[in-house]
């Protein structure tokens, strides 16, 4: 790698293609102005450390080894992990006009885009340290390897393919035009070595990372996707209480978090018309969502928080409260003051318990920070006792007529190892349902519909505005001939996106997101496809939440409404990735952890550039059918009513596919013959 002499001087597209610099940068001041990870459990004994430091050192050539050594050292020591912050960028992080990039492949132009999109401080969670949202969701594990994986995408060629090791580029490998330009592998371990403290160990020593779902996948579109997905969820968790078709106006929803995707509830209870209360005890988290507009009050009194939720159900307003504290607080205090709660959840980050995702009740952020880096096995304690006292206060609710449900964190099973009495009777199961369970599964993944999205490789406002018009326009024609079981579905898409620009979701990229099934995301595909070559709008990036009909097992969460005892096996994850590579996907991902724990889901994703030719129509035809209908043919199976009339009619749609439709039994049967 030649030097280059004067850095400051040099251009983006030099820089990109710079890589990791033959002459190091200055090392970093710490920047205390954005908000940093937690300090990782120090898991790694002293010849385990050597490793870690050996791993890191390894990108780089040996005269630089005895300056790096020490530092690198204290960053092992103060964080738990390895950032090589003297590695991280001078230039802005943000998602650029696709042009802006270097290169020779505009689909590898395409993924460096989404890359630096998801690492944009406006967007990132905590971007010194390359995590997108959930605590610990990394696109990296460290700067070296964004600056070489970048150079990489730089130098490629449309016949070869990236291979990305959890954040490792491990290099460009021949391959051919229609193959995927870079093949994603996130935290896949042998199913024994899948504990949380391996991921803390195995993460400590470089060797993996905890992708999350649309972090390390490059997919990330801002807090945008969970709000569109939290307003779908809770309009309808608003028509499972509606005595007498009425709507949200003048009810309650109470959950807790404001970070990357949990901070999207309080923009969606504006949209679904409740009154919102988020808590949050990140003060940094809680002042984002509120410069953004996100969230509209912050109160940090209880009192005062009482009589404000007391006045706005009298005046049935439609607002949303960030209470700056701990959530267990908000739970109890309403409940001395009998103040009812029509909605309840939570959303902290508790597939990462011990490591930043719960803070407990009863300690300040600094003081549980700490507790957790030096005290991990009391901090668990103190965790599980919050939860004791969550759980408590919900129950009393409940027990009220409040409509409680899990939002997929993993908020159920971790109250259940905490000893919480969050048990049905049978011992078994779990006394509130998960989102999927009751409203998310047989409402829309069953019938085909999820998270699918779009950006605009422009960057342009004017391109965005166009694609919401066309998607509006193709939806609306589509709702005109659709069966009367996905008449809601339609509906509550076509007000979305109606209402996108108006609700002011961009955070980052130009993008935006709606609930499609098949048929729907396959004729926008096609007209985005259509006007991109005739040069109405510039390049277009498809994709979707892992969150979705095919792509994650999940039995706590996405794959929660499965009942025939396959929810605990990932074939349809695999299945799906492996499908959509061969298929014309630009760029496929598979990850072990997601948003209900390491250990606990396997999950897949894609992205695929439009680029207005034939070979995208045909690409995409190919591709998005497989990418939904997998998901639909294994809930079918199931015998999930829904996804079987999804089945039956999706091969009434396409003669070439054939899908094993099961018999059902008649449960009678087994009254008579036990």
């Amino acid at each position: 790698m030649k030097p280059i002499a004067n850095r400051k001087s040099m251009d983006f597209k030099a820089k990109i293609l710079q890589g990791i610099p033959s002459e190091l940068p200055p090392k970093k001041e710490y920047d205390t102005s954005v908000n940093h990870a937690p300090k990782r459990k120090a898991i790694l004994n002293a010849e385990e450390k050597q490793l870690a430091l050996q791993n890191a050192l390894r990108y780089f050539e040996e005269k630089h080894h005895q300056e790096l050594l020490p530092e690198f050292k204290d960053e092992l020591e103060k964080y738990g992990r390895i950032y090589m912050y003297r590695l991280k960028p001078d230039y802005d992080m943000y998602a650029r006009n696709i042009e802006e990039y270097p290169g020779n492949s505009t689909q590898a132009k395409g993924i460096m885009l989404m890359i630096q999109n998801n690492l944009d401080p406006k967007v990132a969670q905590h971007p010194d340290e390359l995590i997108t949202y959930g605590g610990n969701g990394a696109v990296f594990q460290n700067w070296a390897q964004y600056l070489l994986t970048m150079q990489y995408l730089a130098e490629m060629e449309n016949d070869q393919t990236l291979v990305m090791y959890s954040g490792h580029p491990m290099g460009l490998f021949p391959s051919h035009e229609n193959a995927p330009r870079v093949v994603v592998t996130n935290g896949m371990m042998i199913p024994n070595y899948s504990k949380p403290d391996d991921w803390e160990k195995f993460n400590a020593l470089g060797v993996t990372q905890y992708g999350q779902m649309t972090a390390g996948s490059y997919m990330y579109i801002g807090p945008q996707g969970i709000v569109h997905g939290t307003t779908i969820t809770v309009l309808n968790a608003g028509r499972k209480i509606s005595r007498s078709g009425e709507g949200l106006e003048g009810k309650l929803f109470v959950t807790s978090g404001l970070g990357g995707m949990s901070g999207a509830q309080p923009k969606a209870g504006n949209i679904a018309g409740c009154i919102t209360v988020c808590a949050e005890v990140n003060p940094k988290a809680t002042k984002t969502r509120h410069s953004q507009g996100w969230v509209d009050e912050v109160i940090s009194d209880l009192e005062k928080l009482a009589k404000r939720v007391q006045e706005a159900k009298a005046n049935k307003e439609v607002v949303s409260i960030a209470f700056q504290g701990n959530i267990v607080d908000v739970w109890e205090y309403f409940e001395q003051e009998n103040i009812y709660i029509d909605l309840g959840s939570d959303q902290t980050s508790l597939h990462n318990p011990w490591a930043g995702g719960y803070y407990p009740v009863g300690l300040s952020l600094k003081e549980a920070n700490t507790m957790m880096a030096e005290e991990p096995e009391k901090f668990k304690e103190k965790v599980q006792e919050s939860l004791k006292r969550q759980t408590a206060a919900i129950n009393k609710h409940t027990a009220k007529g409040t409509y409680f449900f899990d939002y997929g964190n993993a908020f159920l099973l971790e109250a259940s190892r905490a000893g919480a009495d969050i048990l049905a009777e049978n011992g078994k199961d779990f006394k509130y349902p998960s989102y999927v369970q009751d409203i998310m599964g047989p409402m829309c993944f069953d019938y085909g519909f999820g998270p699918f999205r779009w950006v605009c490789a422009s960057g342009k406002e004017e391109d965005l505005d166009k694609t919401d018009k066309i998607a509006t326009q193709v939806l609306e024609e589509l709702k005109k001939s659709s069966p009367e079981e996905i008449q809601q579905q339609m509906a509550d898409n076509i007000q979305w996106i109606k209402g996108a620009r108006e609700n002011k979701l961009v955070v980052g990229s130009k993008a935006r997101i709606l609930y499609a099934d098949a048929e729907g995301r396959m004729k926008i595909a096609k007209a985005f496809n259509d006007v991109i070559g005739n040069g109405e709008i510039g390049t277009v990036i498809l994709g979707r939440d892992h969150h979705d009909v095919s792509g994650t097992d999940s039995p706590y969460r996405e794959t929660s409404n499965i009942y025939d005892g396959s929810q605990f096996t990932a074939d349809m994850a695999i299945q799906n990735v492996i499908g959509d590579s061969f298929r014309g996907a630009t760029w496929v991902s598979i990850h072990n952890g997601g948003g209900v724990g390491w250990g606990e889901v396997i999950n897949g994703g894609f992205g695929m550039i439009l680029e207005g030719n034939k070979a995208s129509e045909e690409r995409l035809k190919s591709m998005l059918f497989w990418d939904v209908n997998n998901g639909i043919a294994r809930r079918s199976w199931a015998r999930n009513k829904e996804a079987l009339f999804a089945a039956k009619r999706a091969m009434q749609m396409e003669p070439k596919l054939k899908v094993t439709i099961p018999n059902l039994v008649d449960p009678a049967l087994f009254d008579t013959n036990t």
